[in-house]
């Protein structure tokens, strides 16, 4: 989903005023540059996605500072970038570690009023709906379990998972969006 400069003004503003639509609709806008981004650098689905909600995550967290002078797709590219390059050197650090001492030495937030895909999931039968959470990937099934069956805060979910409040929030809004478009999909068929 491409969005016009103008209207992409306008969201990031709203953006700064936490607006959680307005994060949605970024998230929407600029997911698949970044994944496709990390894909390419990574080669590995997992630590591509892992990146990608941590970059949502920091750059959600420091919205304010982003300067509209730059691309918001390219300030974005730029965190993930630098959260890769952070993820590989210390991974360099551990291998290096671990053969140097041995193996043994390594051993508040509101929620807003429901959203569209939050509606559209609390409409579906219960037991069909949990049929379409197993199509999710495990990490996504665990925070949609947590969220919407334990009925879990953001800052419980959180600290269940030992993850940043904001990875928490950027992933259970993938989950939903996900989850959504399996419904939808199966909807129309």
């Amino acid at each position: 989903m491409k969005i016009p400069e103008e209207e992409l003004s306008i969201i990031l503003e709203k953006a700064k005023a936490g607006n959680q639509i307005a994060f949605s609709n970024l998230l929407d806008a600029f997911w698949n540059d970044v994944y496709g981004f990390l894909l390419i650098r990574t080669e590995n689905e997992n630590d591509a996605e892992d990146i990608t909600i941590q970059t949502f995550s920091k750059a959600f967290d420091k919205i304010e500072t982003y300067d509209a002078n730059f691309k918001f797709r390219t300030w974005l590219i730029t965190i993930a970038k630098n959260l890769h390059t952070d993820l590989f050197r210390k991974r360099k650090k551990n291998i290096l570690e671990s053969t140097k001492y041995g193996n043994d030495a390594i051993k508040k937030v509101l929620d807003d009023a429901p959203t569209i895909e939050d509606r559209l999931i609390i409409e579906q039968n219960l037991a069909t709906l949990l049929q379409d959470i197993k199509k999710l990937k495990p990490h996504y099934q665990k925070v949609i379990n947590l969220r919407y069956f334990n009925e879990l805060s953001y800052a419980e979910i959180a600290k269940e998972l030992n993850e940043p409040i904001n990875n928490v929030k950027v992933k259970l809004l993938r989950a939903k969006k996900l989850l959504a478009s399996i419904i939808k999909t199966k909807d129309k068929s």
